[in-house]
């Protein structure tokens, strides 16, 4: 399957200025969660300005 990086990036909210990964899904969902993180999708807007992508900023997030 071929990865279709001008549809993805309509739905990339990563706002880290010269991310490689931008609109590569899969790459950016491995190199998160090698670093037990999780990508900028996974948060909303004024959430994802703070690149605090650590999965226990993403549950206190959610648990609200």
């Amino acid at each position: 399957m071929e990865c279709n990086i001008k549809r993805n990036l309509a739905f990339c909210n990563c706002s880290y200025p010269g991310c490689e990964k931008k609109g590569k899904c899969c790459e950016c969902l491995h190199y998160h969660l090698k670093r037990k993180e999780v990508p900028a999708c996974f948060f909303p807007k004024e959430i994802e300005k703070t690149y605090d992508r650590s999965i226990e900023n993403f549950i206190k997030n959610y648990q609200r």
